[in-house]
């Protein structure tokens, strides 16, 4: 069984429970230009990648180049700012760890910054269980699909395909890049989306962790 069931994990809102931090951080964007702040249910229900588009929805057009670049400088310095005491997604640790005691492997994708994403991976004491961590190189406006294509073929030599392949996230984006490379996806409430949103991807949506490492389980049967 070796390496033909593999998890591809996102990390913001999926293993990292951060939707605080999120959320100040979009607020304090908001404010740099003037905006009302959102709660979470609004940013749940509008969320969509590529984020300046979910910047559309909330202010009714496209932000300039010069909004979004002040907006995206405020968002990110932010969000790291706080990111930093966001802790694991409840049962996370248990489920990458049981995952790989079972002989399966996993790993990490995520459209947060590389230079960022794998130093605070290392901090929570997880990067062991994976056999690669990537996180986002180029601009910040980009959608997960290109880079999963990437991924996927850093660990061609594993054995890793994408047919026996579960991407595990909490957005649209997730199920659409997994659809592109032909792997399965299944959606966690617990981030970005709300559960209607989420649904009109037309893969399984699931309240945990636990149930989402369940269907991948049955997924990749």
């Amino acid at each position: 069984m070796t390496h033909t069931h593999h998890i591809v994990w996102d990390w913001n809102g999926t293993l990292l429970h951060d939707i605080d931090a999120v959320i100040t951080a979009t607020n304090a964007s908001f404010a740099e230009l003037g905006f009302a702040p959102i709660t979470l249910e609004t940013y749940r229900e509008l969320y969509v990648v590529p984020v300046p588009k979910f910047y559309e929805r909330l202010m009714g057009r496209l932000p300039t180049e010069e909004e979004w670049l002040v907006m995206d400088e405020t968002f990110h310095r932010h969000y790291w700012a706080a990111a930093a005491d966001s802790g694991l997604a409840e049962g996370a640790r248990e489920l990458l760890r049981d995952w790989q005691r079972d002989g399966l492997t996993q790993s990490l994708l995520s459209l947060a910054p590389h230079d960022r994403l794998v130093p605070l991976v290392r901090a929570h004491g997880i990067d062991g269980l994976f056999l690669r961590v990537d996180g986002r190189t180029g601009p910040s406006h980009t959608s997960k699909a290109g880079h999963l294509v990437r991924h996927l073929q850093a660990l061609d030599t594993t054995g890793v395909t994408a047919a026996r392949t579960v991407l595990i996230g909490d957005a649209v984006d997730d199920a659409l890049a997994a659809a592109h490379v032909g792997a399965r996806a299944v959606l966690y409430t617990g981030g970005s989306h709300s559960r209607r949103s989420l649904e009109s991807a037309g893969v399984p949506v699931v309240d945990s962790l636990a149930d989402a490492v369940l269907t991948a389980r049955e997924l990749a049967e």
